[in-house]
């Protein structure tokens, strides 16, 4: 099975390289950049990454994640954060898993870059979140097969909640699994904006998700706390 591996990126130059290096094992990488102004193209290209562009319209990692699916020739289809890391072995873990004919996707369990207590809690809730209810972030690097993945619609290019909102849809086809094995990722999203309002603003997200709120009303909401 060959796993291509897509990294949505807007101005990540100086964490892409170690997110790239991670992602030694695919079969191809594909760098979906949202209209970057910070040399990123060129580090990834020094990488061996293949990059593409999607600068029409404002940034969208849905849509820049459904360019880079598109662009993509894997039998398997790994969305990848930039600021994240995956584990040692991934591509394995990732066969393994898809192994199984029942299964149609799946994610890591996530670990939180930091030594501070607090975020092993947040880990934990996450983690909790994503096993026992079915709420996968991307930041938790989805995996899916190509078929399943381009049957589902894909990410739809919604502005947010395109990551919760295609693994709903991926359910349709098969199982969705979440691995042991922790991909890791930045602190730096809570510890800009302060740990207890980045993550109730997250929880407040997804309540409004669930109660039928517009992805593009619930963007509004999420990035006028930026």
């Amino acid at each position: 099975m060959k796993v291509s591996v897509i990294v949505p990126a807007l101005n990540e130059a100086g964490v892409i390289e170690e997110t790239l290096k991670s992602a030694v094992d695919a079969f191809e990488v594909i760098v979906a950049d949202g209209g970057s102004l910070d040399g990123i193209l060129q580090r990834a290209a020094r990488c061996g990454a293949k990059v593409i562009s999607t600068r029409a319209g404002r940034p969208s990692r849905g849509r820049q994640m459904d360019a880079g699916a598109d662009a993509s020739s894997g039998d398997a289809l790994l969305f990848l954060h930039a600021d994240s890391i995956l584990p040692e072995g991934w591509a394995g873990m990732v066969k393994a898993a898809l192994a199984d004919d029942g299964v149609v996707a799946g994610a890591f369990s996530l670990s939180i870059v930091s030594d501070r207590r607090i975020f092993r809690v947040i880990e934990a809730a996450v983690n909790f979140r994503a096993s026992r209810l079915g709420l996968i972030y991307g930041d938790q690097a989805i995996f899916a097969r190509r078929e399943a993945f381009l049957n589902c619609g894909g990410f739809n290019k919604l502005p947010l909640m395109e990551d919760v909102d295609c693994v709903k849809r991926l359910r349709k086809f098969g199982r969705v699994v979440v691995l042991k094995d922790r991909v890791k990722t930045s602190a730096r999203r809570w510890e800009k904006n302060g740990v207890a309002r980045s993550t109730l603003r997250n929880w407040l997200v997804l309540l409004l998700w669930f109660i039928g709120v517009s992805p593009a009303r619930l963007y509004g909401i999420y990035y006028a706390q930026e």
